[in-house]
């Protein structure tokens, strides 16, 4: 394998330390708004993460998967890894600088959480770097939720969860946040069923403006608006009551998010091709879920 420039191998270590770090006070949080939940909706006892580190099979690395299945959150992962490896020729021919080289390496942090509750919303969110000849940050994260009140753009939980990655944006760029919102509509549509999957948020990919102390900013501040607003959002959320038709909904949206996932995404596919987790790569599929 060929050996990347010791700069490149730097960023690396760097990236993969935030996304680390940032796994962990996720966790702590989700696993404080566990004990946080009442236990009149929510039985049983407050969840506990099991981390379980795991080793590529091919190329260098692994990561750590972080899998919750708990009281107020039906099923969450919140997943970190990092990479030096090689791109199959046929990915090689997708990823910019891998014609040149196709040795990489890549950092990354991805979460999904499912709640009980159908009145809490489903969220995505996931930061990357990858490097080969060229370097970019990736990622976004996305709103879901599952009952119809709350679906709409001008709903409290959208436009809240909106306004705080909109100003993860403004404080680097003035385009990015219309940009990449714009982008996160786009990417996040169910073709077949002509429909977004949610409300939206950031989505950004092979992002490179010439600045890496810039762009590393950049994504931190997105992986710190989503640790700021999200709770808010679940707070505000866990103390309502649902019924049967709420939790039937529910189910129904989640078959979208499992049709999303396997049909469409792009980081799914990356993961399998790439030798990662098949663990960590498929929990973005909810427990239980049902199609009408």
């Amino acid at each position: 394998m060929t050996s990347l420039p010791p700069e490149i191998e730097d960023r690396r270590i760097r990236a993969k330390a935030w996304f680390e770090d940032l796994q962990t006070r996720i966790v702590a949080e989700l696993e404080a708004l566990e004990d946080e939940a009442s236990p009149e909706l929510f039985a049983g006892a407050p969840g506990r993460f099991d981390m379980r580190p795991w080793t590529r099979e091919t190329g260098v690395g692994g990561g750590i998967g972080g899998h919750l299945k708990g009281r107020l959150f039906e099923k969450a992962g919140v997943h970190s890894s990092a990479a030096t490896a090689r791109f199959s020729p046929e990915m090689a021919a997708q990823m910019p600088g891998a014609d040149k080289d196709p040795s990489y390496v890549s950092a990354s942090i991805s979460l999904i959480i499912h709640p009980v509750s159908p009145r809490i919303p489903t969220v995505h969110m996931n930061t990357r770097f990858l490097s080969t000849a060229q370097s970019w940050f990736g990622g976004g994260a996305d709103l879901t939720p599952m009952v119809e009140a709350q679906r709409s753009q001008e709903a409290e939980d959208a436009v809240q969860f909106h306004a705080a990655l909109a100003a993860a944006c403004d404080a680097h760029h003035p385009e990015w946040a219309q940009k990449y919102r714009a982008w996160c509509d786009e990417y996040f549509y169910l073709p077949h069923r002509k429909e977004t999957r949610g409300v939206g948020g950031i989505f950004y990919d092979r992002h490179n403006s010439g600045d890496f102390e810039h762009d590393f900013a950049f994504t931190r501040a997105v992986g710190e608006a989503f640790l700021e607003v999200y709770p808010k959002i679940v707070r505000r959320r866990m103390t309502e009551t649902w019924t049967e038709q709420d939790r039937m909904e529910q189910l129904v949206r989640r078959g979208r998010y499992v049709e999303f996932n396997l049909l469409y995404d792009r980081g799914t596919m990356f993961g399998l091709k790439a030798g990662g987790n098949i663990e960590t790569i498929l929990s973005s599929m909810p427990p239980m879920v049902a199609w009408l």
